[in-house]
């Protein structure tokens, strides 16, 4: 805000406004940074070769098998290799098909870089006026409400 501009003597006589000729804004560049963030994807999804799970299954069975084997005597010890074989087959299956899956999700990730947004801010105006046969001009950081602007005791009032 400017007040009390002092203006030359001989502007002070009578007069009482200063007439507004022209009012330029002033403004300033503002660079604001911003992050901004996306989810790239970095490895595609990627299919087994073994889509009937047969590694899963053999491996499971042969697992099952053994520690089947491991209970029992005689005809008990039969059933629980067989049944050990049928449990592990269809465990490594499971185990096989869930790594499957897993791999066939393709694989993303954050990325962020940085974009700097610039905007205009009015800091002031500069206003151009005449008061008496003098032109000059003052920066102010209010637009003057009209074409005048009133003087007192010699200094320009821009509330």
């Amino acid at each position: 805000m400017v007040t009390g501009l002092l203006l030359p003597l001989s502007a002070m006589a009578a007069e009482q406004y200063a007439q507004v000729l022209s009012v330029v804004e002033v403004k300033e560049k503002v660079v604001t940074p911003r992050k901004v963030c996306e989810k790239v994807q970095v490895a595609p999804g990627t299919k087994s070769g073994d889509e009937n799970k047969v590694l899963g299954t053999v491996a499971g069975a042969v697992v099952g098998g053994l520690l089947g084997n491991q209970i029992g005597g005689g005809t008990g010890k039969t059933i629980a290799t067989i049944a050990g074989a049928a449990g592990g087959a269809y465990a490594g299956r499971k185990i096989q098909e869930n790594q499957q899956q897993k791999s066939a999700q393709p694989k993303y990730e954050e990325r962020c870089h940085t974009v700097e947004e610039t905007t205009e801010k009015t800091v002031g105006y500069d206003i151009k006026y005449k008061l008496g046969d003098e032109v000059a001009t003052v920066r102010s950081s209010k637009r003057p409400s009209g074409d005048r602007i009133p003087v007192k005791d010699g200094r320009l009032q821009i509330d």
